[in-house]
């Protein structure tokens, strides 16, 4: 079966003053119809500049200057103005992580979402009318009628997340982008609107592509991750396999960098040290060794391609975690960089 949604080397920059900034560099990944994938990574990794993309939101001076964007078989970067603005809201639709900057305060909630539908032809004036209630009750919120008839600011962060997924599936979307849709919202409100997502996944079949820094998050509601580091995909594959056994060390630092009911008493969280490189200035090699634990001499000269590690699970390292027969002992405060004979001699 053909995917909903397909990313072949993908390259997005920004020409600047200092130089290209490689802000997507060389991605592919796919989407199949009614699946939730998560992409992860910290923040500069590319996660957000991929979704731009994606709808061709891409803001000046960036521009997407390789490889293609396939959407139910069509080709996303031929559309013409009229095929874009209905792809944008009709075919995909996106949930920004911060609703209050996304919803204007001075238009009543109700009114924004007849607008985002009345945009798009789906529906006349007085079916987009009528359907705000429905929609507002879909996403849980009471008394919608009443709810419809207020401001932005009346509503609770959580409240305000909740109204952009309905604005986001008012067109009834074939794919709907979540960027961070549980930033600054506390846990109860995050699990709330998690729970929503994954109704909507399963209720109405929608295919979900969440963007997230968590990995709780993913684990909850994802069955599949893109891992994203500097621009590239350094691990994909099914949820299971990652979070069973990651094979890129940057992956295995994530997970290990977070708190598990199921680790052994003292154990120790990782924190990856040093920062995401330059986008401007990338070293050469693995674009990850000068903050991992595992790097060989090797890392450090030439840059690895993407290699299957399992079934539809590929990775980008030249170690690979499965290789390393005892990782939590290289734990140290600085990383280690040893040479190829030592990683052989790891080996299992």
């Amino acid at each position: 079966m053909a995917s909903l949604l397909e990313v072949k080397g993908l390259k997005t920059q920004f020409f600047v003053r200092g130089g290209r900034v490689r802000a997507v560099d060389g991605i592919d990944f796919r989407v199949n119809r009614g699946e939730t994938v998560g992409i992860v990574g910290e923040s500069g990794s590319g996660k957000s500049m991929t979704a731009l993309s994606i709808l061709r939101l891409v803001p000046e001076p960036g521009k997407i200057v390789e490889g293609s964007i396939t959407f139910d078989g069509r080709d996303v970067l031929a559309f013409n103005d009229d095929e874009l603005r209905k792809f944008r809201g009709n075919d995909v639709a996106m949930i920004f992580q911060d609703p209050m900057s996304s919803l204007n305060p001075v238009l009543k909630v109700g009114f924004q979402i007849e607008e985002a539908m009345k945009a798009h032809d789906r529906f006349t004036k007085e079916q987009a009318k009528e359907r705000v209630p429905g929609l507002l009750s879909r996403v849980r919120i009471p008394d919608p009628k009443r709810r419809a008839d207020e401001f932005p600011h009346q509503f609770s962060g959580g409240m305000r997340q909740r109204v952009m997924i309905a604005m986001g599936l008012s067109n009834e979307p074939g794919l709907l982008i979540a960027d961070e849709p549980t930033t600054a919202l506390d846990v109860t409100v995050q699990a709330q609107i998690l729970e929503q997502l994954r109704d909507l996944n399963r209720e109405l079949g929608t295919a979900i592509v969440l963007i997230t820094h968590n990995m709780a998050v993913v684990a909850s509601i994802c069955t599949w991750v893109v891992v994203m580091y500097a621009g590239r995909v350094v691990e994909q594959g099914p949820t299971e396999a990652i979070f069973a056994a990651p094979q890129h060390p940057y992956t295995w630092s994530l997970l290990r960098s977070i708190p598990r009911i199921d680790e052994k008493l003292g154990s120790k969280l990782l924190t990856i040290k040093g920062l995401p490189p330059d986008l401007t200035n990338l070293p050469p090699g693995c674009k990850f060794h000068p903050r991992c634990l595992f790097a060989v001499d090797r890392c450090l000269t030439e840059e690895p391609e993407l290699v299957t590690v399992g079934p539809g699970h590929e990775s980008r390292c030249w170690v690979q975690m499965k290789n390393v027969k005892d990782p939590d002992a290289d734990l140290r405060e600085t990383p280690l960089v040893a040479d190829e004979e030592a990683a052989d001699a790891a080996a299992v």
